[in-house]
């Protein structure tokens, strides 16, 4: 493709070189540049790739897409001047990989929680409903049956694209994503066109990265201010910002509720552990999910199915059938009579739903002991709240390690810890080693127990010091239970 056709649409302040240049290939990252190709340098938030310019020119690099002033310049070698070269990115890799998006009926899911459950359950949907379907997500990736290993919640746009290239490619309709708050605000979906947004729920998490829930709440509602007409915005309106997501969207506007009247209503009848009994729009049916919050996943799935253009009596014949994400309440039983569910929970808000959902259960026969640790180099300020709700919610509090990354678990566990008065450390036992926190859970539980280890999830993996150590919570649970 040449350089002028590449630029279509792109808002360029200057160009000196050649536009004629046949383009081999585009890179943001200098390393992967080759004879021929356009690197675009990204102002990153830890790396900036004005600074690895010349690398990706040593590599063969003929064009550079910059916004940061170049201070030489190289014969033979274009250098495009754009305003922005995070949306520059997206709408190049769009235009690069045939404009997928454009040819496929894409639907974003974001918000704090929820969001995984959500678009896997949708991509699931689809596929019993007899389409062939693509799914982005933070525990996989799919091209219709063909799994591919996740990175990230939202890959950064050229994989973005190439994801769904090979989705049109493979014949797929239609391709649910999560849009986490990060990609939305590095620009990595500019570019993309979606039919359909839907937005879960905001509570605290990232303040890391946003500083401010402000910021947060800011980076979120960009997504459903620059949804077009023709696309969908579907937002949780019992969470107090779900009507602020559709405030200047030009999207069609539709609303879910459990609370409230809503155009998608759920009215739950009966909770267990193996499911729960709900109405969905007057319509009774068994759901193979436990907790309110997954009731509300679930709606969204209703919801957007029939948005969609689904009929609504098979979608709920689907829904019944649907069962829980790898790692999201999952459950298993002991043959000592008590239950142990992993859950992904690391929010605040997360952790409380799962524990909330298991009193629901529960109804006070039989104790909850709760295992729970916190991630490094991540939102601190969540560490001594996430303690606070897991002691508040449980009889027994084990705190541990999650992933530590490049910090000392056992500070971790002190920054949790801190938030405990001297009350609620008495049911609280600190121990570092994570195997070591779920064999003392297991043993201090009896029949009728149920015993949360939150956090991780569906990971295979702790991360220590930069290196992914194998490591799956249900794994030792099993092997607990003599499975």
């Amino acid at each position: 493709m040449k350089l002028k056709d590449l630029l279509k649409g792109i808002d360029v302040v200057e160009i000196k070189g050649d536009e004629n240049l046949e383009i081999t290939a585009i890179q943001t990252d200098s390393r992967k540049a080759i004879a021929g190709s356009a690197f675009i340098a990204l102002k990153g938030v830890q790396v900036d790739g004005h600074q690895y310019i010349n690398n990706a020119l040593d590599l063969g690099a003929k064009v550079i897409i910059h916004q940061e002033k170049v201070d030489t310049s190289k014969e033979g070698i274009t250098y495009v001047k754009v305003k922005d070269s995070a949306d520059v990115a997206g709408k190049i890799a769009t235009l690069w990989y045939g404009d997928p998006s454009a040819k496929l009926k894409l639907v974003g899911v974001t918000g704090t929680n929820g969001k995984t459950t959500t678009a896997t359950l949708l991509y699931e949907m689809f596929r019993k409903l007899g389409y062939k379907v693509g799914l982005l997500s933070t525990v996989a990736n799919y091209i219709d049956g063909t799994v591919y290993h996740a990175t990230h919640t939202t890959p950064d746009p050229l994989s973005l694209n190439e994801m769904l290239a090979k989705m049109v490619d493979a014949g797929c309709e239609y391709a649910f994503m999560e849009v986490s708050s990060h990609a939305i605000h590095q620009k990595r979906i500019s570019g993309l066109k979606f039919d359909g947004g839907i937005f879960t729920n905001i509570t605290q998490d990232h303040l890391d990265y946003h500083k401010t829930m402000a910021e947060y709440l800011k980076a979120k509602k960009m997504f459903f201010d620059n949804l077009p007409e023709t696309a969908f915005a579907l937002t949780n309106v019992d969470d107090k910002n779900g009507s602020v997501m559709l405030q200047n969207t030009k999207a069609k506007k539709y609303t879910y509720s459990v609370k409230t009247l809503a155009d998608f209503k759920a009215k739950i009848i009966e909770k267990h552990f193996d499911g729960t009994a709900v109405e969905f729009n007057n319509k009774e049916l068994q759901v193979q999910f436990v907790g309110v919050f997954n009731v509300y996943n679930l709606l969204a799935v209703y919801g957007a199915t029939v948005l969609l253009g689904q009929n609504p009596d098979e979608a709920l014949l689907v829904l019944s059938t649907l069962k829980p994400v790898s790692g999201r309440f999952e459950t298993l039983r002991s043959p000592e009579g008590y239950t142990a569910i992993v859950d992904y929970a690391h929010t605040p808000d997360a952790l409380t739903n799962v524990l909330e959902a298991i009193h629901e259960v529960l109804e006070g026969n039989g104790r909850v002991i709760t295992v729970v640790g916190c991630g490094g180099n991540r939102d601190k300020t969540k560490r001594p709240i996430m303690a606070r709700e897991a002691v508040r919610l449980s009889d027994q509090v084990i705190l541990t390690s999650d992933n530590p990354r490049f910090e000392e678990p056992q500070a971790i566990i002190n920054d949790m810890a801190d938030g405990l008065n001297s009350q609620q450390l008495k049911k609280t036992l600190l121990i570092v080693e994570r195997e070591q926190a779920i064999k003392t859970a297991c043993t201090l539980a009896k029949e009728g127990d149920v015993i949360l280890i939150a956090g991780k999830g569906h990971e295979d993996y702790q991360d220590v010091k930069g290196v992914k150590h194998h490591f799956d919570d249900r794994e030792v649970v099993r092997n607990i239970f003599g499975e």
